[in-house]
């Protein structure tokens, strides 16, 4: 028999990076919320690599701190290395990167959480959800705890009838052997969602005494000080721990290429579609049999472990064959394995079930955010679980969704990627699909995004003073270098041979100067120096502005015309499949997406420009019958 357990304005299910950013957003919005999960001890917990950050996912997490989230801040107390990457590249693809301690970094999200007022913490398995014509009303668990809602937000992970292969072994499993969650993923079937099958996997963990340092390479962190946080303004003093580099052997490939058939992958054990971009190591070995050797990173786990990862090993070979393929690995000659690697299989959510809030189309009040919507990577998940939160709280507040949209940030470009394209594989976030990558820098995200965070809530008033200081500062100092001339001196000219640029022949402005690509603002502060110090942050938006202006006004004109056609927008309750002269591929492609605009549905798969044409035609006469 069940029993009511409680009553709140929004429920999260499941605690993993999406579901804690979440149950934060929603709280702090000032929603009752209740966080239920399997295993309180798992909050926020890393399966798999012990980092955060990189190319477009480090962007990623600077946009859910300008918009008010935790995982930026989480890093900055926890990080044991932090390095920028790409720095030999330009601004749009410059990405910071941190080292986790794991262990520490579930304990102080977890201490977050608990601190949180409007948030209550509960253990439990969700097994079914409470629907009353067509809107979620809560969640019931197996132990019949019933909690009624507002709104319900499922961030379930690779928990859905998870299961875990080593070589010829398989069994039903969570993430490093938790519990899956079985009977809520038939009960979404029963609902009437569309699974797919998912994979993903892990390499194994060795104990760091049995690796031989002198045979790798040293990769150290940065020796300037990081963060991800712009809140952020006391660094670790701990001394950063290194990561080292090493590279399989042509005796690595010799021994998985003998037990192919002994690996999942290729025996037909594994049915799930795997991620592209983190392929295993026996994958690696027969898709670039060309290729010598393959990079391995050895990552320590944290301060307090002697667990190390082997980044660039994933791979669900049997266990005895896993630890063969270590000692081909230079430096683990003699190496100890702690915990074997593993492939996990899981249901994920077909995304174009969703629309853009992260709110099903099926069922009103239900947002899914993280894994569960088919992405892989922590800071993916993190940034789905904020939108679903914040557009939940503002879905119990009356208040109209958030939406971002792909000039904005790399959160809306995944959004939009997933809920109109869907994906057929886990979907990982590259600098590469954004359009207007030089407008979604690393640098800018709280240019970008801290007012919406700010009017939403989760920003508080002195955090967005400073940021109106900082952007005054900015626009003032670009000013300054507009109006500042700089003639022809000795040490002018000597500064610019130096820098291997073109010597003055008349005065000019700073502001111009600047813009030759040798020139730096380092140059500027000794030939221009302001009457009082320009704080680092400031300085360096004025120089990528400055620098970039004219590739940044193009883009911006790119952008306008894309918000005239998301501006179109189209109409609820379309019927697609009468629409004369749209193919029938941009029919079903359509009437599956129902776009929100002329915008979104020019970017469904399978649409053409002539579909659009069509559709825009279609729409104007409707428009017109409808007045």
């Amino acid at each position: 028999m069940g029993y009511q357990a409680g009553t709140f304005d929004v429920i999260v299910v499941g605690a993993g990076h999406a579901g804690v950013e979440a149950a934060l957003a929603s709280a702090r919005m000032g929603c009752s919320t209740l966080m239920i999960t399997i295993n309180l001890d798992m909050i926020a917990y890393m399966p798999c690599n012990p980092s955060i950050g990189g190319p477009a996912k480090g962007h990623v997490v600077r946009e859910i701190d300008a918009l008010g989230g935790e995982m930026g801040k989480n890093i900055d107390k926890t990080y044991i290395q932090m390095r920028m990457l790409n720095t030999g590249k330009g601004p749009a693809v410059h990405a910071l990167r941190a080292q986790a301690d794991k262990f520490l970094y579930q304990q102080t999200m977890k201490q977050t959480l608990e601190n949180t007022e409007n948030l209550l913490l509960r253990q439990g398995m969700v097994e079914r959800l409470i629907i009353e014509d067509g809107v979620c009303k809560g969640v019931i668990t197996k132990t019949g705890a019933e909690y009624t809602a507002k709104a319900v937000v499922i961030t379930t992970g690779t928990y859905l009838r998870g299961k875990i292969i080593i070589g010829e072994l398989q069994y039903e499993s969570g993430p490093n052997n938790m519990q899956p969650s079985i009977g809520l993923s038939e009960h979404l079937r029963e609902l009437g969602f569309e699974l797919v099958r998912f994979k993903t996997g892990t390499p194994p963990r060795v104990h760091n005494s049995s690796i031989d340092y002198d045979k790798t390479e040293i990769q150290p962190g940065d020796d300037v000080p990081r963060a991800f946080s712009y809140e952020t303004t006391e660094f670790l003093t701990d001394e950063q721990l290194p990561c080292w580099l090493t590279y399989t052997s042509e005796e690595t490939q010799e021994l998985i290429n003998n037990n192919l058939h002994r690996a999942p992958m290729f025996s037909g054990m594994i049915k799930g579609t795997g991620p592209r971009y983190c392929p295993s190591i026996e994958d690696k070995i027969v898709r670039f049999s060309d290729k010598p050797r393959h990079q391995i990173f050895l990552e320590p786990e944290g301060r307090n472990t002697e667990e190390v990862y082997v980044q660039g090993l994933s791979t669900s070979m049997p266990e005895e064959v896993q630890l063969e393929i270590l000692k081909t690995i230079s430096g683990l000659e003699n190496v100890k394995m702690m915990r074997p690697g593993y492939a996990i299989e899981y249901d994920a959510m077909v995304p174009s079930q969703l629309w853009p809030t992260l709110e099903t189309k099926q069922i009103q009040g239900l947002y899914t955010a993280g894994q569960l919507n088919g992405t892989s990577g922590y800071e993916e998940a993190a940034g789905q679980g904020i939108m679903a939160g914040i557009n939940a709280a503002r879905k119990v507040q009356g208040k109209e969704p958030l939406i971002l949209d792909r000039s904005q940030a790399y959160i809306g470009v995944m959004l939009d990627d997933l809920v109109t394209k869907g994906t057929n594989e886990p979907y990982r976030l590259l600098t590469s699909r954004a359009e207007y990558r030089l407008l979604l820098r690393h640098d800018n995200a709280d240019m970008r995004l801290t007012e919406t965070g700010y009017e939403i809530g989760l920003i508080k008033e002195e955090r967005y003073k400073r940021f109106v200081e900082k952007k005054e500062k900015i626009e003032a100092e670009k000013e300054r270098l507009r109006q500042k001339k700089i003639g022809p001196k000795p040490e002018v000219q000597q500064m610019l041979r130096e820098a291997g640029s073109k010597e003055l022949d008349n005065a000019i402005d700073v502001y111009s100067l600047l813009r030759r690509p040798e020139m730096t603002y380092k140059h500027v502060e000794v030939i221009a120096p302001a009457e009082s110090p320009v704080p680092a942050d400031v300085a360096e938006q004025v120089e990528i502005q400055i620098k970039y202006e004219g590739y940044i006004r193009k883009q911006l004109q790119d952008v306008e015309r894309l918000k005239k056609m998301d501006k179109k927008r189209i109409p609820e309750g379309i019927d697609y499949m009468s629409i004369h002269g749209l193919a029938m591929e941009a029919r079903q492609k359509l009437d599956k997406v129902k776009p929100l605009s002329i915008g979104q549905a020019s970017r469904v798969s399978g649409v053409t420009p002539a579909d659009i044409s069509v559709l825009l035609i279609y729409l104007e006469t409707y428009r017109k019958v409808a007045n």
